[in-house]
């Protein structure tokens, strides 16, 4: 199988809907010069190390599509892959202008990504701070150990709008992740130095109902936005029934949203993150629009054996070229049938070499 995993959390007693109007205790500076050099207002410190939890919310896994779907696609990928070469003219892209304080390319960003509703969402959910922190540092270190030509900044990746099987009140089939739960990964990454990515999975809503929402969140400059097409259904599907879909003009929404916040607070460059993994999870790429203001990553996010995550990067990937590119990586969905997780230096063999590494 190539999907990232659908989880599907389904409301429980006493979880607060996320309100717009509540901005965070925090305000955006408009130093940029320096990325690592970026501080923040003291907060409790118990709310670093103390993270709420709904009691005994149900989590669900279901998959993204059939899996006569999945072993199509997959002998697809296995049939066409033979015939791209690991090396291709379209590299590099012509970049716009760097900004000052632009985290690429001279800098290589390593998250952790999940939800704290859960622990099988990923790895931000499923180990407390005092051990999930150290293990992102450690695997910071050992990606800068495999690279020296570029500053490893670590960063925590939240998914704060989860697709949901459950239609919800409004039929939208997505669920908005309460203040605090955001509040508390800002609080991490404080710890750190580390940047924070919002992750969107839209469901039946859209891009346009769901990022202004996170404005308050946005204006901070370690603060960036993640969307995910696979959860984004156009066609009225349920989410976790099939891989969905964004096209040019929304990733070109969301360049536009990021451009007006960098301008408004005097913010340094914003990256804005696009999984993907199946050719039609993005139509019109080459209509993307390239700001300087704002650092595209094409995120490869499918798992599997090493041959195919490798394949798919090269055909959703590079083949099609945006900005930048980036690869996710899964502790257990990879390392299934006992094969062992890649290396920093097989992700680096590839090419182009990514600058977005993700651990699920």
């Amino acid at each position: 199988m190539l999907r990232s995993p659908l989880m599907l959390i389904f409301p429980v007693l006493g979880l607060t809907a996320w309100a717009c109007h509540q901005h965070p205790s925090r305000q955006a500076s408009s130093k940029h010069d320096s990325l690592l050099a970026i501080t923040h207002p003291s907060r409790p410190a118990a709310a670093v190390d103390t993270v709420p939890r709904a009691p005994d919310t149900p989590v669900h896994q279901e998959p993204a599509f059939p899996d006569s779907a999945h072993q199509k696609h997959t002998d697809s990928i296995k049939d066409s892959s033979a015939l791209l070469p690991s090396k291709t003219h379209v590299w590099p892209v012509k970049f716009p202008p760097l900004l000052p304080g632009s985290i690429f390319p001279e800098h290589r960003v390593v998250a952790f990504y999940g939800n704290l509703y859960s622990k099988n969402m990923g790895i931000l959910g499923e180990l407390p701070p005092d051990q999930m922190i150290p293990k992102l540092l450690q695997y910071a270190r050992m990606w800068q150990q495999a690279d020296t030509t570029k500053k490893v900044i670590p960063a925590l990746h939240l998914i704060v709008v989860t697709a949901q099987g459950y239609p919800g009140k409004d039929g939208k089939h997505r669920l908005r992740m309460p203040s605090w739960m955001i509040d508390s990964v800002l609080h991490m990454a404080d710890r750190i130095h580390g940047l924070v990515f919002l992750d969107v999975q839209v469901g039946l809503s859209t891009l346009q109902d769901e990022v202004p929402r996170l404005e308050p969140y946005l204006k901070l400059p370690n603060v960036h936005l993640a969307i995910d097409p696979e959860f984004s259904m156009k066609t009225g599907a349920v989410p976790g029934t099939r891989i969905g879909t964004f096209d040019a003009a929304d990733v070109n929404y969301c360049v536009d949203f990021l451009t007006r916040l960098v301008h408004e607070y005097q913010l340094p460059p914003k990256i804005l993150i696009v999984h993907r993994f199946t050719q039609h999870m993005l139509t019109n790429y080459k209509a993307i629009k390239l700001r300087p203001e704002v650092q595209i990553v094409m995120d490869m996010d499918g798992w599997g054996p090493k041959w195919l995550k490798i394949n798919s990067y090269r055909n959703f990937i590079a083949r099609e070229p945006v900005e930048y590119t980036g690869f996710k990586l899964f502790f257990k969905n990879d390392t299934r049938n006992g094969q062992p997780i890649m290396t920093p230096q097989e992700v680096l063999a590839l090419f182009p070499p990514p600058v977005y590494i993700q651990y699920q």
